[in-house]
């Protein structure tokens, strides 16, 4: 992920709390919610959240790759920026029942998706040719391998050796990039493909949204994906406690924006693809800030009221 290529990572010695803790709890009501805000409070991310069954998740995956085809793959790697006000099924995931339960039990019952993005990791050379590997792996091998001792979190890795030019996305918090106050910012990572240790799965460092947004500064890396080119220097990086959170299609993590976080290439054979959806309260708001330039046009209330209308162009979707 930028930082001390090839140095192991250790996992935490105490299990972090995600979807199976929340999961044991289920039929227990209302404790469940208490978890889910607890664990997300303390760590500032939960993964493994199940969202698209199996024919929502081919229904998702058949339209994109009609948006592959239609518009090339160096294009859908990072540009289908916002997509939810053209296309009613992109929309429809934003809004899905199984997305928004959590996000609305975190973030309070109004709720605004703010700005989303299709992020695709394409093997080596299938952005310019050929087709892309992206079958979803569900094989006993891969479903152990997310169903193991640490629960949907597995080991990780400060990165691959340095190879030049492969697309990764250095440590980073997101809110460094948003101007906003007044609220938290939320991440949703929906899977359309298997996202694993090999294909460059995200890798968070827990809790360490506790810590305010960090200096960030230019990365020599060639490859990183955040579009300023940017990373929050290798000393203010607890690397070691960094964990990894493996996804199979189909399922969903969600971090908060101040969470530190990134992932490593793409070296496997096969593309890694997530739809990324940013939440916020209602009670949030832009700010001017040179540093953090942003419009939000796009904006669409997706649970309760709006009482503070602080985003000009939120559209009223419910």
């Amino acid at each position: 992920m930028g930082q001390k290529r090839g140095t192991r990572m250790k996992v935490q010695d105490r299990e972090p709390a995600g979807y199976q803790e929340q999961e044991t709890n289920a039929q227990t009501g209302g404790s469940r919610a208490s978890d889910i805000s607890a664990s997300y409070a303390q760590q500032g991310f939960l993964s493994g959240l199940p969202v698209l069954d199996a024919l929502e998740l081919q229904a998702a995956r058949e339209a994109f790759g009609k948006l592959e085809r239609e518009f090339g793959k160096e294009y859908t790697q990072y540009s289908l920026h916002n997509v939810h006000l053209q296309y009613d099924w992109v929309m429809a995931l934003a809004k899905h029942p199984k997305v928004l339960e959590p996000v609305s039990t975190i973030l309070g019952p109004d709720v605004i998706l703010l700005d989303s993005r299709f992020i695709c990791k394409y093997p080596v050379g299938a952005t310019s040719n050929g087709q892309v590997g992206n079958d979803i792996t569900t094989s006993a091998k891969q479903n152990s391998a997310l169903d193991n001792e640490e629960g949907n979190y597995g080991k990780a890795h400060a990165g691959q050796q340095d190879k030049s030019g492969l697309p990764f996305v250095a440590w980073h918090q997101d809110m460094r990039y948003w101007g906003l106050a007044g609220g938290p910012v939320l991440s949703v990572w929906l899977a359309l493909d298997d996202s694993l240790e090999e294909n460059g799965a995200l890798q968070v460092i827990p809790g360490s949204h506790c810590s305010g947004i960090l200096p960030h500064q230019p990365s020599p890396h060639s490859g990183n994906m955040l579009s300023v080119n940017q990373e929050i220097p290798e000393e203010l990086v607890k690397i070691d406690e960094a964990v990894l959170c493996p996804l199979l299609a189909g399922q969903m993590s969600v971090h908060d924006g101040l969470l530190i976080h990134g992932s490593d290439p793409n070296t496997s054979g096969r593309r890694r693809c997530g739809f990324v959806i940013r939440f916020v309260p209602t009670c949030a708001y832009p700010i001017q800030d040179p540093d953090r330039p942003r419009s939000f046009n796009a904006t669409v209330l997706v649970c309760g009221t709006d009482k503070f209308r602080n985003f000009p162009n939120n559209t009223q979707e419910l």
